[in-house]
């Protein structure tokens, strides 16, 4: 569909837009509600069992509406998408808040606008300005001289996993962004999901086995959230949003999320909140909101 075509009357990047707000809108607590969640539960169990959860709820959508299996040409990309976002990223992010803050967690998170341009740039051969890219570049830098300065001199090793885990995510989102014009925007996330599961159960059941599950009414609640909302439903909007308005546009609503992470890290968790982590997450915001401003080519 050509973007100076009109959907409902909405323009399809605006609609893109707001679609891909309300994905990050659910997306903006996963981190709290994972740091809520190791605090008793095994990081594997939460990386790789809310999956499992989000799998069994894939099945009765897939159930309900009757979809068929997908062509035989879409598995390679469905495995790109369940590579990041279902094994990736949980589990990478869950090792993660072992160490760090959410709050610090969601401005190194900050790189992933610029990770989704570059991943929507190699696999659907979007072609941002260069303007785009000096600004994107700017918020990057920000950021790791964020976790240089906050990790007292150093980057912790738990700044390096959490950046693996969002470059896993750039990656599935370009994927399943690309993917979602085929199949569908929430039948991306749920393909991802039931094809992932049957090689989960044994990882998930041996985490259980050894850590048991006993776990306080919060650390399930931050469970519960990663498994319903961050790993399944908020995708729903967020893959339609990626297919209608282009991943490196729609990918810079993103920009949103530290804003997000920190308030929510703030309120549910009591954390304090730095000048250092609020302004270099209103720079990342600044840099990666010129960037949108810029021309981005598909």
């Amino acid at each position: 569909m050509k973007q100076n075509q009109k959907i409902r009357g909405i323009d399809p990047e605006l609609l893109g837009l707001i679609y891909g707000f309300v994905g990050v809108f659910g997306f903006s607590l996963t981190l709290p509600a994972t740091r809520v969640a190791v605090t008793d539960f095994d990081p594997n169990f939460v990386g790789l069992g809310r999956a499992i959860v989000a799998a069994f709820l894939a099945m009765v959508v897939l159930r309900i509406t009757h979809q068929p299996l997908p062509k035989r040409r879409y598995w390679k990309s469905i495995a790109i998408v369940a590579a990041g976002v279902v094994l990736g990223f949980p589990l990478l992010s869950a090792w993660a808040m072992q160490q760090l803050p959410a709050a610090h967690g969601g401005v190194v998170l900050g790189l992933m606008p610029l990770a989704t341009a570059l991943a929507g740039a190699w696999r659907l051969g979007e072609r941002p300005s260069l303007g785009f890219w000096i600004a994107s570049i700017a918020g990057s830098i920000t950021v790791v001289l964020f976790a240089i300065v906050s990790g007292a001199g150093q980057m912790h090793w738990a700044d390096l996993v959490l950046l693996g885990a969002g470059f896993a995510a750039a990656v599935s989102y370009a994927e399943g962004g690309r993917l979602a014009k085929d199949l569908g925007g929430w039948q991306v996330i749920c393909w991802a999901l039931v094809f992932t599961a049957p090689i989960l159960v044994v990882p998930t059941a041996i985490a259980v086995y050894q850590h048991g599950l006993t776990a306080s009414p919060s650390a399930w609640l931050g469970f519960a959230y990663v498994s319903i909302i961050s790993q399944f439903l908020a995708f729903f909007p967020w893959y339609r949003g990626l297919a209608l308005g282009g991943v490196a546009r729609v990918g810079q609503v993103q920009l949103l999320q530290p804003f997000l992470t920190i308030f929510a890290s703030a309120l549910l968790l009591s954390e304090t909140i730095t000048p250092l982590t609020l302004g270099a997450a209103t720079i990342v915001v600044m840099t990666v909101a010129l960037g949108r401003k810029s021309k981005v080519k598909s």
